[in-house]
């Protein structure tokens, strides 16, 4: 059997399609050609951004890079394209998107593109908490001068949960700040600790990071034992998943005093009128904006860009998604 038409990283194009017509692919914006920089040569392109009604070239569409959050109704009838081989992300997550992918459908993520904003968003909100900024933003607001030391990432212990291409990339800045950085991942590898020697990491952390993707394994892994290991005073920041963290045991944990926290995603999320994360005491947070500055989304598409090329070309496409979800 041709190995160009099995469900593995050299799928591409099936050789009973003509290759001598253009390749047919969907973009999710107006602007995506534009921030592509142009097409790769040899594709035509129409843009689907989530409407029910598909595009007319759904019977030769090849290459689909789908906006961020259809609903499943419509992601399921993407194994009605009899010609699609590729889902091209422009998101780092694919929790929305994998349980759709149909049969023989390649699934690749944007890792990478949202490297720099989330690293700006991770060193903002750290510095935040530890330059006591929320606390004298309230006293402007209740018209108090409220004088008090402020402290320092110089030497702080920060714990990295999560350690693939965005890890690497916010490791070096914190460490610019002189704090002691350390790394965990799914598995140990030299520079890099495994995911089973949490329980000995996290008393010994004063700030811990979350950058896990959302999978089965790691659904709920920031239950009460984990928090109850980080040393009082500490500092969780979720830059990953809502659903990496238990809510109500972060809000008891917020409630009592013992610990801090930064969220960018929550759970649920967007967070209902009334939810307790909108009162607790010792938080941060933003609305899903960490990978939401001007940057990613020309990173995105100029990741885009290069897939197409790599497909044209029958050449190993990049960030495939494989049977663990990243």
């Amino acid at each position: 059997m041709n190995p160009r038409t099995q469900n593995n990283p050299e799928n591409f194009r099936s050789t009973s399609f003509p290759f001598t017509e253009k390749i047919s692919v969907w973009l999710p914006t107006p602007e995506s050609e534009a921030l592509m920089g142009g097409l790769p040569t040899g594709f035509r392109a129409d843009v689907w951004t989530g409407e029910a009604e598909f595009p007319a070239s759904a019977d030769t569409v090849e290459v689909i890079i789908p906006p961020y959050g259809v609903g499943a109704d419509l992601l399921s009838r993407f194994a009605e394209l009899p010609r699609l081989r590729l889902l091209q992300l422009e998101s780092a997550g694919v929790e929305w998107i994998r349980p759709y992918v149909p049969e023989g459908v390649v699934l690749c993520n944007a890792k990478g593109a949202y490297d720099r904003a989330v690293t700006e968003w991770v060193t903002g909100v750290v510095l935040a908490h530890l330059l006591r900024l929320p606390r004298f933003e309230q006293a402007r607001r209740d018209e108090r001068w409220d004088y008090t030391h402020t402290d320092s990432l110089e030497g702080k212990r920060v714990l990295l949960v999560g350690y693939g291409s965005l890890g690497s990339a916010l490791a070096p800045v914190l460490a610019g700040f002189g704090a002691e950085v350390a790394a965990v991942a799914r598995r140990a590898r030299p520079g890099v600790h495994g995911v089973d020697e949490l329980p000995g990491l996290l008393p010994e952390a004063d700030i811990v990071v979350l950058l896990l993707p959302l999978t089965e394994a790691t659904t709920g892994l920031v239950d009460a034992t984990f928090l109850s290991r980080i040393r009082d005073g500490g500092l969780l920041v979720n830059a990953g998943r809502g659903r990496l963290v238990d809510t109500d045991a972060l809000v008891a944990e917020l409630r009592g005093g013992r610990l801090y926290a930064a969220l960018d995603v929550t759970a649920p999320e967007p967070l209902p009128a009334g939810h307790p994360l909108w009162s607790a005491p010792g938080l941060i947070l933003t609305p899903h904006t960490a990978g939401s500055n001007t940057s990613p989304p020309a990173r995105a598409m100029a990741l885009a860009k290069a897939q197409l090329a790599r497909y044209a070309a029958g050449e190993p496409l990049a960030n495939v998604v494989g049977e663990a979800g990243y």
